[in-house]
């Protein structure tokens, strides 16, 4: 029996889905129930929801721990004092790595979709392989492609939050973005580029590491750069041509090729040129290339367009950084040139919000009416004078206001807006059906 203490998690769920599927016994707690963890359960995974020593299953070979469980957790130091062995999620995954050719993406935005993608591409491809992604990607349904013990290739979404991705060991290493976040982890900006240079350090030899052109890494690994400027390979031309983004994709100076997907905004075109980079570099033909840029769905939560009719238009985004939610709402003004953009957004944690208070009002405030719901406090105690009413007064939107879950749905529909995001990291995406359904209806 794997036993996962926080097994609600993207990341930790994809790992319990694997071992399942690999022939353990899994089961595990999580704070609260959500899809993800309701959907685990239909796959036959025993779930409980309470932080109790009593329902923990006897026959536990070891326990998988994700960071955001809390040092008080009853669960974990029951454990720790029976000298159950504890292993992280992070530890988990470099045994993965160190067992295949691993494909491992990082970045503060981004890391999601270009790992779905890349796992996309492989898949069109007829590769053979794993992939943990945390997001569920739309052509498979999951956050997870289970593999056989024999496959050479796993794709994996390498996380920075903990130092996680430390643990890996690439035999290609990613870095989409590095964007001062998880202060509260790393101190300053400076700890943070330290640690995404020794990620990228730990390349194999004979592999390969892929960044973005405007990121101060350093390395002696073979590298190549992206981007739309000043790169080994850059996207130019980017329109968008019957609901779809077109772009070229020119390498050193050579004949351009022309590329379409269905994702929108520059910062997906940048991360399309990741995947294709990586792809390319993995011996995949420029055909397959081209068939799954082309293909690919998209990841729920990431510019997640849920309704599009002649009223209303309807997007959902996980972006919870100043730099990504700038990002989505420039992508929804260039796609929904004519319409006004009304964007609910949940702050995600206390110091989050506290060290990018300017910037988050600088994002919303490309918004035309901006609705700000309550500070997602996740593992944080509140800061004093950090609130949603304080971000509030600094956004210069023409039209703000604050708003509570219970009257979230109220407000919306009153507002009838043409044009809406809901955008955050925390519950608001409990809200995303039930909006869903109401555009609908």
């Amino acid at each position: 029996m794997i036993y996962f203490l926080g097994i609600g998690g993207i990341g930790m769920s994809a790992l319990a889905r694997y071992f399942k599927a690999k022939g353990y016994k899994v089961a595990g707690y999580d704070r609260t129930p959500s899809p993800l963890t309701k959907r685990l359960e239909g796959e036959g995974i025993a779930v409980h929801y309470t932080d109790d020593p009593a329902l923990i299953p006897e026959d536990i070979e070891f326990v998988v721990l994700t960071p955001a469980i809390p040092a008080d957790s009853r669960e974990l130091n029951y454990l720790k004092e029976k000298n159950v062995e504890i292993i992280k999620r992070a530890e988990v995954l470099g045994m993965l790595s160190r067992q295949h050719e691993a494909i491992a993406i990082a970045g503060t935005h981004g890391k999601t979709t270009t790992t779905a993608l890349v796992t996309h591409i492989l898949m069109t491809a007829s590769k053979k392989l794993s992939a943990f992604i945390g997001g569920i990607a739309r052509n498979i349904d999951s956050n997870v492609v289970i593999g056989e013990e024999k496959d050479d290739l796993i794709v994996m979404e390498a996380d920075e939050f903990d130092h996680s991705f430390l643990k890996l060991s690439p035999f290609v290493s990613v870095v989409t973005s590095i964007d001062a976040d998880h202060l509260d982890i790393y101190g300053d900006y400076q700890h943070l580029v330290d640690s995404f240079n020794e990620f990228v350090n730990k390349t194999s030899s004979d592999g390969l590491v892929v960044y973005h052109e405007n990121l101060p890494i350093k390395t002696d690994k073979k590298h190549i750069t992206y981007g739309l400027e000043n790169a080994d390979v850059i996207a130019k031309n980017i329109e968008i041509v019957d609901g779809k983004t077109q772009f070229d994709v020119v390498v050193a100076g050579n004949v351009p090729s022309s590329f379409k997907m269905q994702l929108y905004g520059n910062h997906n075109v940048q991360n399309a040129l990741a995947a294709i980079v990586v792809c390319s570099y993995l011996g995949i033909s420029q055909e397959d290339i081209r068939e799954g840029l082309e293909t690919f769905k998209g990841v729920q939560r990431r510019f997640d367009i849920r309704v599009r009719d002649e009223k209303h238009v309807y997007i959902d985004d996980y972006a919870h950084h100043p730099e990504e939610i700038k990002a989505a709402l420039l992508a929804a003004r260039k796609v929904f040139r004519d319409k006004e953009l009304t964007v609910v957004f949940q702050p995600h944690l206390f110091t989050r919000t506290r060290d990018f208070m300017d910037g988050f009002a600088e994002s919303l405030s490309l918004a035309d009416r901006v609705i700000l719901l309550d500070i997602y406090p996740a593992r944080e105690l509140p800061i004093e004078g950090v609130t949603s009413a304080a971000l509030l007064e600094k956004i210069t939107a023409k039209e703000k206001m604050l708003c509570s879950k219970d009257e979230l749905l109220k407000k919306i529909q009153y507002i009838d807006p043409e044009l809406v995001m809901t955008v955050g990291a925390g519950d608001i995406d409990r809200f995303v059906p039930q909006i869903e359904e109401m555009f609908k209806k």
